[in-house]
C-alpha cells in the first residue's frame, strides 16, 4: 500500500482530475498571461480608494492631526482602532503556514501562501497608523534604538508605542523571511518558463540558483521547519504585546488579565475570516477553483468557529467581571449593560451580531461549505472585529470618572478617508502580487497530489473495489 494514501471517503483537495503539469500550468498562468476583466475591476476600485486615503494622510501631516475627530478625553480613538484590526489580521497568515506546517496539515499547501502575503500586507497598514499619530512622522525614526547625534536622546522603553515597534518590526521581519523562502522553488519554475530576457534576469536572481536537487530540498525543508517553530510563538507573542498597550493602563475595562489570550483568540478569528474574504477573491480573479475548494473553506471555518468561541467566552467574561466588581465605573465599558443601552448601544449590538450570532450559522454543515456564504460571513466577521476595537477604545473612554469630562466622539472624513485608504492600499498589494508571484506553492502542492487530486481519489476507491470483488 501507497504511504500517500487516504481513505477515499475523504474528498480530494484538489479538483478537476489535475496532473503535475497542469498545476504547474494553471500557477504559472495569471503571472505569465495579461489580466482579466475582473481583476482590472478589483484593481481600479482599491487604486481609487487607495489614492483617496493618501489624499487624506497628506492632509493630515500638513495641516496636522487636528483635523480628526479626536478630543480632549477621547485622544485614542480611530486611529489605535485601525492599527489593532489590522495587526490582528496579519496573524493568521502564520498561523497558516507556520503552526499547519509543523502539524503537516495539507490543507494548507492551497491558501498558505495567499494567508502569508496577507500577513505582510496587513502589517503594512498597521505600521502606518503610529507613525502618522505621532505628528511628527518625519522624526518618526526617534523610536528605534540607533546611535544618535543629540547626546540623551533615546528610546523610552516604558513607552507603549515602543513596545508597538517591536513587535511590528519582529513579526514584519520573520513573516518577509518564511514566505520568501517558500517563493524560491516557485521563482526558479518562473525562471525556467520565462521567454523575455529581463523576468528571466529577474527570476534567477530571485530564485538564488535554485537546481532543485536533494541538497536545496533538504537545506529548504529543514528551514522552513526552523521558521515556522521561530514564527509560531509569534502569533501569541505579538498581539500580546499590543494587548499590553491596554491592560498595563489604569482605565476602567482595561486593566484586566484577560487582555492578552482574549486579543490573540480574537487576532486568529478576524485574520482567518480575512483570509477567507482574500481566498474568495483569489479563486475569481485568478481562476484557482479546482485548488480552493469546498475542502479548504470547510477546514477554515471550522477554525472560525472555534476561536470565535473563545472570543465569546471571553466577552462573557468581560460583562460578568464587570458586573461583579460591583464598581459604578464599569458600567461605562464596553461589555455592560450600559453599553449595550448607552449612546453607543449600536456599537454593541453591532459587535453582538457580527462576531457572536452570524458566525454560529456555520455550525450548519451546507452553509459551512457555501462559497458566497463564507465569503459574505466572512466580511460580517471582520465588520464585526473592528467594532469590537472601537468598543474597547471609545466606549470606555467616552466616560471618564468625572462626569465633567464626559464626551462622544465623531470621526471627521479625514479618519474615515485614511482607514478606506488602507484598505484599498491592502488590496492594491494583493492583486499586483497576484500578478507578479505565484498565489500557491506548486512544488509543495505536486506533494498532495497523489492523495488529495480528483483522479488519484478515483483511482484508489476503484482499485479497493477490484479488491474487494477478487477476495
Amino acid at each position: 500500500m501507497s504511504g500517500h494514501y487516504e481513505s477515499p471517503i475523504r474528498e480530494p483537495l484538489i479538483t478537476g482530475h489535475k496532473t503535475y503539469h497542469d498545476i504547474t500550468e494553471d500557477i504559472a498562468r495569471p503571472v505569465e498571461s495579461k489580466a482579466g476583466k475582473l481583476w482590472w475591476i478589483a484593481f481600479s476600485l482599491a487604486m481609487v480608494a487607495f489614492l483617496y486615503g493618501f489624499g487624506c494622510i497628506a492632509y493630515t501631516i500638513g495641516t496636522g492631526i487636528g483635523v480628526w475627530g479626536l478630543n480632549r478625553t477621547i485622544n485614542w480613538a480611530w486611529d489605535i482602532t485601525n492599527f489593532v484590526w489590522w495587526v490582528g489580521i496579519g496573524h493568521a497568515g502564520t498561523l497558516i503556514s507556520a503552526v499547519l506546517l509543523l502539524f503537516r496539515q495539507k490543507w494548507r499547501l492551497s491558501i498558505n501562501r495567499s494567508a502569508e502575503a496577507m500577513t505582510i500586507f496587513a502589517v503594512v497598514q498597521a505600521g502606518l497608523f503610529p507613525v502618522i499619530h505621532m505628528g511628527r512622522p518625519w522624526v518618526g525614526y526617534w523610536v528605534f534604538p540607533i546611535p544618535n547625534n543629540f547626546g540623551s536622546l533615546w528610546v523610552n522603553f516604558n513607552s507603549p508605542l515602543f513596545w508597538d515597534v517591536l513587535a511590528i518590526s519582529t513579526y514584519l521581519s520573520v513573516s518577509v523571511v518564511f514566505w520568501y523562502m517558500g517563493l524560491i522553488p516557485d521563482f526558479a519554475m518562473l525562471r525556467d518558463r520565462a521567454t523575455k530576457p529581463v523576468a528571466k534576469k529577474m527570476y534567477s536572481i530571485l530564485s538564488f540558483g535554485w537546481g532543485g536537487n536533494a541538497k536545496h530540498w533538504q537545506r529548504f525543508e529543514e528551514l522552513s521547519l526552523v521558521l515556522a517553530g521561530l514564527a509560531t510563538p509569534l502569533v501569541f507573542s505579538v498581539h500580546t504585546t499590543v494587548s499590553f498597550d491596554f491592560a498595563t493602563s489604569v482605565i476602567k475595562g482595561w486593566h484586566s488579565t484577560i487582555y492578552p489570550p482574549y486579543f490573540v483568540a480574537g487576532a486568529i478569528f478576524s485574520g482567518f475570516a480575512m483570509v477567507q474574504t482574500l481566498l474568495g477573491v483569489a479563486r475569481k480573479v485568478v481562476g484557482l477553483e479546482d485548488y480552493i475548494t469546498r475542502k479548504h473553506i470547510e477546514y477554515m471555518n471550522i477554525v472560525i468557529l472555534v476561536t470565535g468561541g473563545m472570543v465569546t467566552v471571553a466577552y462573557l467574561t468581560e460583562f460578568f467581571v464587570a458586573w461583579y466588581s460591583g464598581s459604578r465605573y464599569e458600567d461605562f465599558t464596553y461589555f455592560t449593560v450600559g453599553a449595550a443601552t448607552g449612546p453607543y448601544w449600536w456599537a454593541f449590538w453591532l459587535l453582538i451580531l457580527c462576531n457572536v450570532l452570524i458566525p454560529m450559522s456555520l455550525w450548519y454543515r451546507p452553509l459551512r461549505r457555501n462559497f458566497l456564504w463564507t465569503f459574505i460571513v466572512s466580511i460580517v466577521i471582520n465588520i464585526g472585529m473592528w467594532f469590537e476595537r472601537f468598543d474597547i477604545i471609545v466606549i470606555n473612554l467616552s466616560r471618564d470618572y468625572l462626569p465633567s469630562t464626559w464626551t462622544m466622539f465623531m470621526p471627521s472624513f479625514v479618519d474615515v478617508g485614511i482607514f478606506l485608504g488602507t484598505i484599498g492600499f491592502f488590496f492594491v498589494l494583493f492583486l499586483l502580487y497576484a500578478r507578479t508571484f505565484p498565489v500557491i506553492a506548486q512544488a509543495e502542492l505536486k506533494t498532495a497530489l497523489k492523495s488529495s487530486g480528483e483522479s488519484y481519489k478515483k483511482h484508489h476507491v476503484e482499485h479497493k473495489h477490484n479488491e474487494h470483488e477478487y477476495k
